[in-house]
């Protein structure tokens, strides 16, 4: 059986908040850590049947960058509920919401510029 790993490195402030964020995988085409300035990692804890999160995000990120991030990993939960159930409406409803949270977005970065 093949296995496959997942690293990160993260790097605190003093005030224990991340300042730099690494990640590698054994499967990825380059070596080394590649930078990244926010993860979001879900864990599914079968025992009581909820889901674990860690989000962390270093402070040079942006409010834009980070709604975008966001918005990303919806579309992407929603391709994966597509592909792994075939729930087309439940896939559907979730990227409906991130079209409108895409116009939100570049609406409320159009007025910001002014």
């Amino acid at each position: 059986m093949k296995k496959s790993e997942i690293k990160f490195v993260i790097e605190l402030d003093d005030k224990n908040l991340p300042k730099n964020i690494q990640w590698d995988a054994s499967d990825k085409e380059e070596d080394g850590l590649e930078s990244s300035k926010s993860i979001s990692l879900n864990v599914w804890d079968n025992l009581n049947q909820s889901t674990l999160r860690i989000d962390l995000w270093t402070d040079d990120m942006s409010v834009v960058e980070m709604k975008r991030f966001y918005i990303d990993i919806i579309g992407g939960m929603a391709q994966t509920i597509l592909n792994s159930t075939g729930d087309e409406y439940m896939s559907e409803e979730m990227k409906d919401l991130c079209d409108r949270m895409v116009k939100h977005l570049n609406e409320e970065t159009k007025n910001a510029q002014k």
